[in-house]
């Protein structure tokens, strides 16, 4: 299945990539030789955190290597401007409150809320996926159900 994400979210996992093949697996190959020069590996707590630290990491690079190979980029270029798909940002305001927010929709392995933006698997993210400016949505989140007015939709290039 495909992993679709913005060209900035695939440089990112390119980039964690790297980094896990290079800089990390390095620290782990020598917390793994520091750990055996402690002696009997059977009674070694140092060794057992270092093999589980070299398994975790070894199992996210498998992880990353095959979302980069099913990536599928979004082309901003070739998607309705006047609808939220994946890779828009869109303005909405809180009905109730009249505060304004704004979110990028992106895939899940590319959702970040605290950098604003959201995964189209999410409960915002389900909701206004294919609204237009104007449309009204309710949405019921975790601290209960609120309403949302798409005020404005914005695509990069």
């Amino acid at each position: 299945m495909p992993v679709r994400l913005t060209r900035e979210g695939y440089e990112k996992m390119k980039e964690e990539l790297s980094f896990l093949k290079t800089v990390k697996r390095q620290e782990v190959i020598k917390a793994l030789s520091e750990a055996r020069a402690h002696g009997d590996l059977r009674e070694n707590a140092e060794y057992d955190s270092a093999k589980a630290a070299q398994h975790s990491l070894e199992t996210r690079i498998a992880e990353l290597q095959s979302r980069l190979m099913d990536v599928v980029i979004i082309d901003n270029g070739a998607i309705d401007k006047d609808k939220v798909y994946l890779g828009a940002t869109v303005h909405l305001q809180d009905v109730d409150k009249g505060k304004e927010l704004k979110y990028m929709l992106v895939s899940k392995e590319e959702a970040d809320f605290k950098a604003g933006k959201i995964s189209s698997d999410s409960p915002v993210g389900r909701q206004i996926l294919g609204k237009q400016v104007g449309d009204i949505v309710e949405i019921v989140i975790p601290a209960g159900k609120t309403t949302y007015k798409i005020l404005k939709i914005e695509r990069g290039a």
